[in-house]
């Protein structure tokens, strides 16, 4: 088995300083957070940015000011924007951190419910953003929050429209008005995934730290992080995305699951050496 790549997604798109004082939105608050994971075992920190008051942006230039902070201080670590965004972008807001040339980003593979919203991202995205990473050389992240978005990207793959393998998923479960975060359905994902390919597992909120468990246990990667789970334990807030990435660490140890350092992500996701 694999060693286990552990992923921080540090401060999403939604999530306040109301709900928890550590949440990250400045760039010196990005690069506290961005080094609690690293020190704890993450090889990959998953960055949105925000503006100073919190309000999510897709700036190219906010994003270069965030990732040349957190590569100043993590100058090893697999960094990875977002192109999700904010519910209610535009594809080309969403996609201007491409135009930084990240070795991965992540790629969302359909629209579906997010709680009272609708995420929005229609086939003619998915080729759009599909056609943007071929073109600047950045390996996908394929985000799929359903089922049936692994059969969509899979067919888009199929015809060149995306890139292909080796591919890397992130099944995003638990969100609400999506796919629930069961065992049973991550095992189907993950069947029926191309062979070769590398694959994450998000559990939303509660569902955390048993669906990471889960992922464990079946030889594939983890994320954690503020962006998807604000809290250690039942009623007890993390103090930062360090701790949650310990977390895991130790429910590895557990399973007897080394971790993987950035050196050996790369090599495990298929991304050249730095």
């Amino acid at each position: 088995m694999e060693k286990l790549i552990i992923t921080a997604a540090i401060c999403g798109a939604e999530v306040t300083k109301e709900q928890n004082p550590a949440v990250p939105y400045t760039i010196e608050e990005m690069v506290r957070e961005a080094k609690s994971a690293y020190d704890n075992g993450a090889a990959v920190i998953h960055v949105h940015v925000r503006e100073d008051d919190g309000t999510p942006t897709q700036s190219k230039e906010r994003f270069k000011v965030v990732l040349d902070a957190i590569y100043k201080e993590v100058p090893d670590v697999i960094v990875i924007p977002s192109t999700g965004g904010a519910v209610g972008m535009s594809a080309e807001e969403r996609l201007q951190p491409t135009e930084l040339f990240p070795e991965m980003a992540t790629l969302d593979c359909g629209t579906c419910n997010f709680g009272d919203e609708v995420f929005e991202n229609t086939v003619p995205m998915m080729r759009a953003f599909g056609k943007r990473m071929l073109e600047n050389n950045i390996k996908p992240e394929y985000e799929c929050f359903e089922m049936g978005h692994l059969d969509t990207i899979l067919r888009l793959a199929q015809k060149g429209e995306v890139p292909g393998g080796p591919m890397q998923f992130n099944f995003v479960l638990g969100v609400f008005g999506c796919t629930p975060a069961t065992t049973e359905n991550l095992a189907w994902l993950v069947r029926n995934i191309p062979e070769g390919s590398t694959w994450t597992a998000t559990g939303i909120g509660r569902h955390a730290f048993p669906l990471a468990m889960a992922a464990i246990a079946m030889g594939g990667n983890v994320r954690v992080g503020f962006e998807d789970n604000l809290y250690l334990s039942k009623g007890v807030l993390a103090k930062s995305n360090g701790e949650l990435v310990a977390k895991v660490v130790r429910m590895a140890n557990e399973l007897g699951r080394e971790i993987a350092t950035p050196a050996e992500a790369r090599r495990i996701l298929s991304l050249p050496q730095k």
